[in-house]
């Protein structure tokens, strides 16, 4: 499989990028042993690139799959940290939780913040420049929905990679069109910044139109690898044939894995977090005062399942 260089970084990543979020428990909460046989699957077939996060839970599950590989793979991951102290408790969860001792790329995980991000979470990026100093991490990075704060990241020497969302309808982006998210990415490669990307297919939402949807981001000027979700070989071997230039093929349809993230309404009792949670506005009471989820709007990220203090909301 082809592979670039994370803009200024040095650091060498396939094109297709192994999102883990799915085979977590804010998704599909795959067992841990299954879940490492898949992502070593991933690996072996070329792909040597994974991104996780804090949030996601998968530690366990990269870890097996590592057990499973003769080889280091590119490990992105992120945390919503605000603190020196916290960020710097999630950089340890990160190394112990994988059994690794360095991590190439750690994100802000900022994805609904604004441009104040940078300054209301000063002591938790100015960990990861600490622990960078040390080696223990490689590239300090951002994750965003935001068109504003991919424009200041363009601008800020600190930062290494941005890890923006971007597909060819433009859900999920927040500050901005998908017409200036482009500019706004274009600007960080040209600042020398490495970018890969986020939810191209919608959190799966638009994997009815994968072809269209794939050529989009494909299209898009620059270098920059893609983070795709997948929970089985079947996903994997698709995706892989279709990065190494493979246009022809039969299957999509048999590999769909379509996710729906509903309100158990009966047990939801209004308190209002998960509407707060959600980074793109699909989430808010309908006419019986019970959450109610737009799945025009939806990502699938998942996020929402993890902050319901009642447990309500599950992926289907």
């Amino acid at each position: 499989m082809d592979k670039i260089i994370l803009g200024n970084t040095g650091i060498k990543v396939s094109k297709l990028c192994f999102g883990a979020l799915p085979v977590g428990p804010l998704q599909k909460n795959l067992p841990i042993e299954v879940s490492g046989e898949i992502i070593a699957y991933a690996l072996k077939r070329g792909v040597n690139f994974i991104d996780t996060a804090q949030a996601y839970g998968t530690y366990p599950h990269i870890k097996a799959a590592l057990d499973k590989v003769d080889f280091r793979p590119v490990i992105a991951t992120k945390s919503g940290a605000e603190t020196y102290e916290s960020m710097e408790k999630a950089i340890n969860e990160a190394l112990e939780g994988m059994e690794i001792d360095y991590i190439d790329i750690f994100h802000l995980h900022a994805a609904r913040a604004d441009v104040g991000v940078f300054e209301e979470r000063k002591g938790a990026l100015q960990c990861l420049l600490d622990y960078k100093k040390k080696g223990i991490i490689k590239a300090v990075g951002i994750s965003t929905h935001s068109v504003k704060v991919v424009e200041a990241a363009a601008a800020r020497e600190d930062i290494d990679v941005v890890f923006p969302l971007i597909n060819k309808i433009g859900r999920g982006i927040l500050q901005g069109t998908v017409e200036e998210m482009e500019k706004a990415i274009e600007l960080c490669q040209k600042n020398g910044k490495g970018i890969y990307l986020m939810k191209v297919l919608g959190g799966g939402t638009m994997i009815d139109d994968y072809d269209s949807s794939m050529e989009y981001v494909m299209n898009l000027k620059g270098q920059y690898s893609i983070a795709i979700g997948m929970i089985s070989n079947e996903e994997i071997d698709y995706n892989v044939r279709y990065f190494n230039g493979e246009r022809d093929l039969e299957g999509i349809i048999t590999i769909r894995n379509k996710k729906i993230i509903r309100v158990s309404q009966h047990m939801c009792v209004a308190c209002g977090t998960c509407i707060q949670t959600c980074h793109s506005g699909a989430i808010d009471f309908d006419e019986s005062e019970k959450a109610f989820i737009d799945q025009s709007k939806c990502i699938q990220c998942g996020y929402c399942v993890a902050v319901c203090p009642e447990f309500c909301i599950r992926v289907f």
